[in-house]
């Protein structure tokens, strides 16, 4: 008997989880990362199946998960813009209207540029926001208003910039941000670090800085955190659990005992490490609580950046 099935609740019926993000994006990873700890630990007995619903920084998914009330076979991965969409008006609910179920991990950034660029430190970034930020053009995922327009912007404050004067390539993956970076159209990217972390290892990006509390390793090694830089930038895009609204007690219970193991197996460990992600497991009243914070947190950020009145 697994540590799941002490709920009195079990599923019945295929499982769905619906990411906000394209495949091979910052919520699919982590859904299918979920899904392999989840079966090869014998946690759960029926299908599942990742369902990618792409869109307003994740706010599709949200949607169509808000709309399956009282389903508890339907799960999604929360990420910030749950929080920043509604701050920004582009949603009309956040997470107080859908079932919060745990808190995962956190992805730090990396502040990323082609191997060749003009932007050699994360010294010379800073001089140029200082000087002309709107001359910057950065490529973020995967909305306006989320972790890392905040990280940059909060940068940018820092030396005296105008946030709103960056010049943003938004995209829906944060792959895509890379690509962007590649291809030369932007000078900088902000992503999740694994997003960058192949062509680093290739040598075709270089990371001039991250926004992690520590140094983060691997192909991030030599890469200072802004702190490193009297930088007051340590944010992460953290990732987590939601369920429908109106899922009962028990139902929850079951996934938070079903996560609760998964995400203490070594398998999840060394998804972890893989992708540079940091382990932030909270369970469900806890990571209300935090998303509360969050909530304050987030709005106020985008009241300092004069994102919102």
């Amino acid at each position: 008997m697994t540590s799941a099935s002490t709920s009195a609740w079990r599923p019945q019926s295929e499982v769905e989880l619906i990411v906000g993000t394209p495949p091979g994006g910052g919520q699919d990873r982590p859904a299918r990362a979920l899904i392999k700890a989840l079966r090869s630990d014998g946690l759960i007995d029926v299908p599942m199946r990742v369902t990618n619903t792409p869109g307003k920084g994740g706010g599709n998914a949200w949607d169509s998960l808000r709309r399956r009330a009282r389903d508890p076979h339907v799960l999604s991965i929360s990420s910030a813009p749950l929080i920043t969409n509604k701050a920004l008006s582009v949603s009309d609910f956040d997470h107080a209207e859908l079932t919060p179920i745990a808190t995962l991990y956190t992805e730090y950034l990396g502040f990323v540029v082609r191997a060749d660029s003009s932007l050699r430190t994360a010294a010379t970034v800073l001089e140029r926001l200082r000087a002309d930020a709107g001359g910057l053009t950065v490529a973020l995922a995967t909305a306006v208003g989320t972790t890392n327009h905040i990280a940059i912007g909060q940068v940018a404050h820092y030396v005296g910039g105008d946030a709103k004067a960056l010049r943003l390539h938004v995209f829906e993956s944060a792959l895509h941000a890379v690509a962007d970076v590649l291809e030369g159209n932007a000078d900088l990217g902000v992503v999740s670090a694994v997003s960058a972390a192949k062509p680093l290892d290739a040598g075709k990006l270089r990371a001039l800085a991250v926004s992690a509390p520590g140094r983060l390793g691997g192909v991030y090694v030599d890469a200072p955190t802004w702190v490193e830089r009297s930088v007051p930038c340590v944010i992460g895009q953290w990732r987590g659990i939601l369920g429908a609204q109106g899922i009962t007690r028990d139902q929850v219970a079951y996934w938070e005992q079903a996560l609760t193991t998964a995400t203490a197996s070594p398998g999840w460990a060394a998804d972890l490490e893989q992708n540079y992600w940091t382990g932030t497991y909270k369970a469900s009243e806890d990571t209300r609580e935090f998303l509360d914070s969050e909530r304050a947190f987030l709005s106020g950020m985008l009241q300092e950046l004069g994102l919102t009145g």
